[in-house]
């Protein structure tokens, strides 16, 4: 018989850290506190298996699921000495999410349950406080209706924001037993006049509503996007976690909190969190109010007037560090922890790993690996590839001019300008539109998170360093500023008004997520260092990858900061990007319209010096690491002028008539170029071009390897072929040139010529290619494009249709497609080798920074991914994460 409901309490547990899988993250860390002797309130919880079977079976329950619901009441009920849905001495429990998986905010949580109309009456006597007892079942009405009766939150702001106003109230506690008693009688009231009925009163039917709330939540759409964002499989599902209630709300000896064991922005080695006296946990991260530092440090950097925990609350302040070590050293990781002290009494109610930025996650791995409490092979693991790009894009200019209109709390680091947006929807159409923006909100809410996706940072004027924005913000990486609370907003106005500035909409904001400054206008940047923990991580890393990585680059800057990141090499070099410049654009458009090869000839002299210079440079800083120059990939159309004024002015600069040159542009345009007259199919047209590039590339590794004394051994890759036979006919000519240039030198030439892998056919025939092909560099952009017969430039208009229908898991173009692309790589990877074992292989695609796809190519035996300068050191921790993966696998 199924097991679906697991108790825990009292110094034991039916469950442990090691069933999240079965009981969630939250679930399995509140049974493992509670095996370790915490002070954990007593509850159960209901199995992620529960909530598969709700989605299999039509939003339907097992049958045995009431009943075990009912002994687990029962169990929790004797703990406390109460009962549910008693009158005279009710237990009241909270009702919460917890997939396996944390989803900050994304779900749905009810406090306070089981409170009506009579049981607020037992708790007000039992406990000898009105106030807490109608301030906890407004809050309950509030939150029930909003979760399990969708009823909007704002209709009860409203009424309580009118009651305060017309009350001279500022504050939430400052209304008394009294004043929440008529609240109470006026949430009661709005949701009976909206739904034509009263509030649920039965702590069953209350209890019922709010398990499938949750599991109802699980497939709300804030859910489905942070599932996305984050690549959280929908089968895994969540489980409900119903614990008996603890008060924070009850005076001042009690209390609510978060708190991280280690500063979850910077790294640092200190408790670091927010607690609010007389509250509710939603209290905290809501920004309602603003909460209070944990530590007597942090509340004096802070410059903060308001008591700490430390000094407010002592006792509780010593036996909460405690634990907060306690946990640190069971789970050996930085923990993220929520508490309630009632009446003096601390409670734990969550913990688990603290998510972080990329800088504080480099500074634990490295601190705890040198501090002997986790392995370096552990260390290197604990860290996100893809969040080390937070640390790799600049940072604002400390000698730039600067007009700062104000400041706010440095919840997440980084800096970032942008547009000034006011909603998450428009943060998403300007960022499609290629648009760089900048979200500004009062405070935030789970339903925001496709816009915080969407842009640059954040700016909120309300909520602290744990609120929903620094939290998210924190996970997604983006800088963000908080509590910035001189910021008027005004959302009917388009405005924002701080320091006599008023901007509005579509004006350029900067903000500052490391020191919380907000500034007018763009601000230049720099460069980060990439030194201290992340050098000696990288280093570790370097230590254990088997994969190579080189970048994409064909420009000095982009050559010397790829180097500058460690990069072995160069996988890609486009000749083509090199073609553009004023100088050269003349000469390739005199080639494109000469009417022989002699006149092609002609033009193409003036670019072998230019492209010489070009690759001469590239090997230069290269210093003797490969370096893969790919041959003229475009279509011809791209280097001639566009509209009718464009080809007149450049006839007139070339000294031909513009109707010659339309009708050669006419003669180039195509319906679809990406798959007509380009790659090698150019080469093979009009081999001087190829030949020049030969010649450019030959020539200027004799230069080099003089101006270096380091050999030089340049790669040239033949694009676009589709069998042998092409490439075949290519490389002859690049051969020939090659035997010239030796005899012109007296230089003996040490070159590989080989070919991009990025059509079906030539995967499928790599046997016969690797017969003469050198190496393999698998272009899996375009491999991606002819596979699925889908325009990476086009596919925007139906791609997020097909992951919110589950059609594709995720995005092709951003992970390799390891079940169609992956398997032609797999394909032409066997293929080639049978025939040429040693056969170098490499991708260059976009891919080649994306932490799935090196794992991919560390799982086919590739041996280097080459990939944008700025995501070297993503693909090199990547890689030596997929190395620790792949000696795991094999000593398992």
């Amino acid at each position: 018989m199924t097991k679906w409901v697991y108790t825990f309490g009292d110094g034991a547990a039916e469950g442990a850290a090691d069933m999240r899988n079965l009981l969630g993250g939250k679930g399995a860390n509140l049974a493992e506190m509670s095996n370790l002797g915490l002070p954990v309130p007593p509850g159960f919880t209901i199995s992620t298996e529960v909530c598969t079977w709700y989605y299999a079976h039509g939003n339907a329950y097992p049958a045995e699921l009431t009943g075990d619901v009912e002994s687990a009441l029962a169990y929790v009920g004797k703990l406390v000495g109460k009962t549910f849905g008693d009158p005279a001495n009710p237990l009241l429990v909270s009702v919460r999410s917890g997939a396996r998986a944390s989803m900050p905010g994304m779900m749905d949580t009810v406090l306070n349950l089981g409170l009506n109309d009579v049981t607020v009456e037992a708790v007000a006597q039992a406990s000898g406080n009105p106030r807490f007892a109608y301030d906890s079942y407004r809050r309950f009405i509030q939150m029930y209706s909003n979760v399990v009766l969708d009823f909007p939150h704002h209709h009860f702001e409203e009424v309580l924001d009118g009651f305060k106003a017309d009350n001279g109230y500022n504050l939430d506690t400052d209304l008394g037993a009294d004043d929440w008693k008529e609240i109470v009688k006026r949430y009661k009231a709005l949701v009976e006049h909206e739904f034509g009925k009263p509030f649920p009163q039965d702590p069953q039917d209350q209890l019922w509503g709010a398990i499938g709330a949750v599991f109802g939540s699980w497939m709300n759409q804030r859910a489905i996007v942070y599932r996305r964002l984050h690549s959280i499989p929908e089968s895994w599902g969540t489980a409900v976690n119903v614990q008996a209630m603890v008060f924070g709300n009850m005076g001042d000896s009690s209390a609510t909190g978060v708190a991280f064991t280690r500063n979850p922005s910077t790294g640092e080695n200190a408790l670091y969190g927010e607690f609010l006296i007389n509250a509710q946990g939603e209290d905290v991260v809501a920004g309602i109010r603003t909460p209070q530092n944990i530590t007597e440090t942090a509340r004096i950097e802070a410059g903060s007037n308001k008591p700490s925990m430390e000094k407010a609350l002592p006792e509780v302040f010593t036996e909460f560090n405690r634990i907060a070590g306690v946990l640190e050293g069971h789970y050996r990781d930085m923990q993220d922890l929520e508490f309630t002290v009632e009446n003096s009494k601390l409670w734990m109610l969550q913990t688990r790993s603290g998510k972080r930025t990329a800088k504080a996650a480099l500074r634990i791995a490295v601190e705890m690996a040198n501090d002997g409490v986790i392995t370096r092979e552990e260390a290197i693991s604990r860290v996100d590839p893809a969040a080390l790009d937070q640390l790799l894009h600049p940072m604002l200019d400390p000698k730039a001019d600067k007009t700062v209109i104000g400041s706010g709390l440095p919840a997440s680091p980084g800096a970032a300008s942008g547009e000034i947006v006011f909603s998450a929807d428009d943060a998403e159409l300007l960022k499609s539109q290629g648009r760089k923006v900048i979200l500004v909100r009062i405070e935030t809410s789970p339903e925001d998170i496709h816009g915080m996706h969407a842009s640059e940072g954040i700016l909120t004027t309300r909520g602290g360093m744990t609120s929903h924005a620094a939290v998210v913000a924190r996970g997604m990486g983006k800088p963000c500023v908080c509590g910035a609370g001189t910021i008027r907003v005004d959302y009917a106005a388009g405005t924002i008004t701080s320091g006599g500035v008023t901007l509005k909409k579509g004006d350029i904001l900067t903000i500052d997520g490391g020191t919380g400054q907000v500034i007018a206008g763009a601000v230049p940047m720099l460069q980060p260092e990439m030194s201290g923990e992340f050098g000696t991580l990288m280093g570790w890393a370097d230590g254990v990858r088997r994969l190579k990585v080189r970048a994409n680059a064909e420009t000095p800057l982009d050559a010397r900061t790829a180097k500058n990141f460690g990069a072995e090499g160069i996988g890609l070099s486009r000749t083509e990007h090199m073609f553009f410049e004023a100088g050269r654009i003349r000469a390739v458009r005199e080639m494109i319209l000469a009417d022989d090869e002699k006149g092609r000839r002609a033009a193409l002299a003036t670019l072998l010096a230019a492209q010489r210079a070009d690759f001469q440079e590239l090997f230069e800083i290269m210093d003797g690491l490969p370096v893969t120059i790919r041959l003229l990939d475009p279509p011809l159309h791209e280097f001639l002028p566009h509209t009718d004024a464009e080809i007149a002015e450049v006839a007139e600069a070339l000294g031909v008539s513009a109707a010659k040159l339309a009708a050669r542009k006419k003669e180039f345009d195509e319906f679809n170029p990406m798959l007509g007259f380009r790659g090698c199919r150019l080469a093979i047209a009009f081999p001087e071009i190829a030949e020049m590039q030969a010649r450019a590339i030959f020539e200027a590794a004799v230069a080099a390897e003089k101006s270096t004394g380091k050999p030089v051994v340049p790669e040239i890759m033949v694009p676009l072929i589709t069998g042998k036979r092409e490439f075949d006919l290519v490389k002859n000519d690049i051969d020939s040139v090659a035997k010239k240039v030796e005899e012109e030198t007296g230089a003996k030439l040490d070159y590989q010529v080989g070919t991009m892998i990025e059509l079906p056919r030539a995967a499928l025939k790599a046997g016969e290619i690797a017969e003469t092909a050198e190496f393999f560099s698998y272009g899996t952009n375009d491999l991606t494009q002819t596979t699925y017969g889908i325009s990476r430039d086009d596919a925007g208009t139906f791609l997020g249709t097909y992951l919110a229908k589950g059609i594709f898991e995720v995005d092709p173009f951003v992970s390799i497609d390891t079940e169609g692309v992956g398997e032609l790589v797999k394909i032409a990877t066997e293929r080639g080798r049978a025939v040429r074992p040693k056969l170098k292989l490499g991708i260059c695609g976009e891919h080649g920074g994306d932490p799935a796809s090196v794992a991919f190519c560390e799982e086919v035996g590739l041996d280097y991914v080459s990939c944008s300068p700025f995501r070297v050191p993503i693909a090199r921790l990547a890689a030596a994460q997929a190395s620790l993966k792949t000696q795991a696998a094999s000593q398992a």
